[in-house]
């Protein structure tokens, strides 16, 4: 009976010991911060006149628990409503303007960026780095505010 009760007090500690894991970033985390893109699969993004960026905001309805507003600007600006579940965003009906860059890269990174948040991107903020990310494609953002 000591053995079993031994036993027992022992697998309530190691559970409590256990790492439950990585948690999703919650909407609430993202909302009210401007963020700007610093590297893209790992290499630095060459210096622009308006630097890449993107930014949160909350919607007012309640009933929309896991919406998020998504704006910002590559070399286009783009908006929409977005759902961030189990650490993935997307905006399935995301707005761009549609002017042409004189900088290659900003190009690129429009088609990028409409492409993540359209298809879906995993989401991952440790403290001012915000990452999303694809199977082919990682952008990595600092905030700004």
């Amino acid at each position: 009976m000591k053995k079993l009760m031994a036993l027992s007090v022992i697998s309530l500690v190691l559970t409590g010991c256990v790492n439950p894991g990585k948690a999703s970033v919650q909407p609430e985390q993202l909302t009210s911060h401007r963020f700007v893109l610093e590297n893209v699969n790992g290499k630095a993004v060459k210096n622009t006149t308006t630097p890449p960026e993107i930014s949160f905001s909350a919607l007012s309805d309640i009933s929309l628990v896991n919406n998020i507003s998504v704006s910002g600007a590559m070399c286009n600006r783009f908006s929409g409503q977005g759902k961030l579940s189990e650490g993935e965003l997307k905006v399935k009906t995301l707005a761009m303007t549609r002017k042409l860059c004189t900088e290659p890269q900003l190009n690129e990174l429009d088609q990028a960026i409409g492409d993540m948040l359209r298809k879906g991107a995993q989401v991952d903020l440790t403290e001012d780095q915000l990452t999303l990310a694809t199977a082919d494609k990682t952008l990595m953002f600092k905030r700004a505010d």
